[in-house]
């Protein structure tokens, strides 16, 4: 049996990267689906491309998550899709690399309100619906939260998922009691579209020095896949985790050992 079987998992951030690879694990695990994104066109080929892979339900929403305002207008329209809720992935998120000295009000905002806020709000909001199925939340945080790397300004982003860290492992312990569970999963670099796309933009000297570093402070000595955060999402996600919660589980290649 799938692990997943008739499971309805809302997937922030769902139309690429790390978000369309835990969609892609979860539908073959017989999850259905609601992919939450901003654009409709990468929601749609999304959705196009599950259900030519796989015999599961998947539903698209547009919506702009950092506009907080819109949270509880946006809980309502995943609920008209799924009253019955088992997995919430908070994965939408932010990251501007920017120096302390020049991170401005707006940008300081604009990391807290989508990787923070919303995550915050919209668990809130969908509580009382993964209160009835006993169900569970998992948050995508980011080794950044308490690992630095040369050259990498991350002061804005690294708190918010330092943030993203408590917020997962206070709420675990305050819902517990209503068996529902609230863990993390810390991923090191991950082959996303955008990461690709930052990486071509360096000149052949930097990526060069990149592969150089990831051999170096790399265990493994190479970066992730949106599947391995996949798997481990799955595994999160199921009755096989049963017994925990709170936990901010390091998916990094074994970066965060040094």
């Amino acid at each position: 049996m799938k692990v997943l079987e008739n499971k309805n998992a809302v997937i922030t951030g769902g139309s690429d990267g790390i978000g369309l690879g835990i969609a892609k694990a979860f539908a073959q695990n017989g999850a259905n689906l609601l992919l939450i994104g901003k654009d409709p066109n990468k929601l749609q080929k999304a959705k196009e491309e599950l259900l030519s892979e796989f015999s599961v339900l998947v539903h698209t929403l547009a919506a702009d998550l950092s506009a907080t305002e819109n949270i509880s207008e946006i809980s309502q329209a995943i609920l008209r899709v799924f009253p019955s809720l088992d997995v919430l992935i908070n994965n939408a998120g932010l990251g501007k690399f920017v120096p302390f000295d020049q991170v401005e009000s707006s940008l300081y905002d604009m990391h807290f309100n989508l990787n923070v806020k919303a995550p915050y709000f919209l668990t809130q909001k969908l509580l009382p619906a993964l209160v009835e199925s006993k169900g569970n939340v998992i948050n995508i945080s980011s080794y950044f939260a308490h690992r630095m790397l040369p050259n990498r300004t991350t002061s804005v982003y690294s708190a918010t998922k330092g943030a993203l860290n408590s917020f997962t492992k206070a709420l675990a312990f305050e819902v517990g009691h209503l068996g529902v569970r609230v863990n993390a999963i810390a991923p090191g670099s991950i082959s996303t579209p955008q990461f690709n796309r930052n990486l071509q933009a360096l000149t052949r000297e930097k990526q060069a020095a990149f592969e150089t570093m990831v051999k170096e402070i790399y265990p493994l000595q190479h970066i992730g896949t949106p599947q391995d955060i996949a798997q481990a999402a799955v595994f999160l996600a199921s009755d096989n985790a049963s017994w925990i919660t709170g936990t901010i589980l390091a998916v990094d290649g074994g970066l965060t050992t040094n």
